[in-house]
């Protein structure tokens, strides 16, 4: 045993303590006897499954062996019998039965065994053996070495703190004897037991050195195949994770595809509203800012005509430039006072005289009027631009 299982000793003593002492073990008991009453009585011998007691009497001179709880007995053969004989015919009468399920109890008759009622602390259950040999002084006219005895807990009412237990014991003197045939015939028995009815009562007098030893090869079998379930739950469980992150996988790749052609989208939406947006910024621009073409007629009719234009330019800020001659320059800035298409007009440089023409050179400089601060036409003067 591992010092870890040491060390784990105490808590499941402790734990199978508390589970023998509460109410579920005898509820659960009844329980699957109610439920096994209720199948027929070969449906229960075929799935009832587990050990499958036979009970081995002696009939005066005879032996006779029969299933539990049957009345009827399946064989009976004489002691007096060689024992290859006495074996074929317990052979004979328990063939059928899986070797493994198949448990023999020796049962005596009531009449050799001693029973005395017990009322013990509930701390004693885990001790039973030991509790019977210090009762049996005080109980029995025997000395614990002079019987073979077992102590059973009967499940019956007793006060808070203790429960009711049987002690059981049978005189060495009538019991190894017949352990003894039974053992130079070759028969092994599982228990010694008491007859109670067509069953037996519970408990096994046979000496522990005396137990037969026995494989459970189903038992491994069947560890095997619990191993096996558990592994393939296991692998069952990993294998819906597998499909569940495949498809989560599967999932998120659409998700990111359809996020990058959202995100596409998003874009052609901003670059239509941008385009938009500067289309009818454009389009706005050009219903609110005079044309170059109202401009000109606007000057044509403003400027003396004596005046004519050399150059006439405008940004993108709206700011007017233009060049030219006239006879009276100066008088310009009241010609062009009150346009609807320009304002704040002004000379940029110096009026200078031209020798050739005879007239002043001048530049100015102007602002497109806005649409909200577009001001009413006033009469125009007549004449053109030249």
């Amino acid at each position: 045993m591992s010092s870890a299982t040491q060390s784990l000793q105490p808590l499941l003593d402790n734990v199978r303590r508390a589970w023998r002492t509460s109410p579920m073990p005898r509820f659960f008991q009844w329980w699957g006897g109610e439920l096994a009453a209720l199948l027929p009585v070969r449906w229960r011998y075929a799935f009832g499954g587990g050990a499958a007691w036979y009970l081995l009497e002696k009939q005066g001179d005879d032996w006779q062996v029969r299933r539990a709880g049957d009345s009827l007995p399946l064989a009976t053969w004489s002691d007096s019998l060689d024992p290859a004989a006495q074996l074929v015919a317990l052979s004979d009468a328990l063939r059928g039965v899986d070797p493994e399920d198949l448990h023999i109890a020796l049962c005596l008759p009531s009449t050799t065994m001693l029973r005395r009622s017990l009322l013990l602390p509930i701390a004693a259950r885990e001790s039973l053996q030991q509790i019977g040999a210090f009762e049996m002084d005080r109980q029995t006219p025997f000395r614990a070495e002079q019987v073979r005895y077992d102590v059973r807990d009967t499940q019956g009412p007793a006060p808070a703190g203790r429960f009711a237990a049987e002690l059981v014991a049978v005189p060495r003197q009538t019991l190894d004897p017949l352990l003894e045939r039974l053992r130079a015939v070759g028969i092994g028995i599982d228990a010694v037991d008491m007859a109670s009815g067509y069953d037996r009562l519970g408990v096994n007098l046979l000496p522990p050195e005396q137990a037969p030893r026995r494989s459970h090869p189903r038992q491994r079998l069947n560890l095997a195949l619990a191993a096996a379930c558990v592994l393939l739950v296991v692998m069952s469980l990993g294998e819906w994770l597998h499909n569940r992150q495949a498809a989560l996988s599967a999932m998120q790749s659409q998700v990111d595809s359809m996020r990058a052609e959202a995100q596409k989208v998003a874009a052609l939406r901003q670059q239509l509203q941008d385009n938009a947006g500067a289309a009818g910024f454009l389009a706005d621009r050009k219903l609110h800012t005079p044309s170059a073409l109202s401009l000109l007629d606007d000057l044509s009719q403003r400027l003396p005509d004596d005046a004519w234009l050399e150059r006439l330019s405008i940004d993108n800020a709206g700011q007017v430039g233009f060049q030219g001659q006239s006879k009276q320059a100066a008088k310009l800035i009241d010609a062009v006072k009150g346009s609807p298409v320009i304002t704040d007009a002004n000379f940029q440089g110096t009026i200078q005289a031209d020798p050739t023409t005879g007239k002043e050179r001048f530049y100015m400089v102007a602002q497109l009027r806005k649409p909200d601060t577009k001001a009413k036409a006033t009469p125009a003067h007549t004449g053109s631009a030249r």
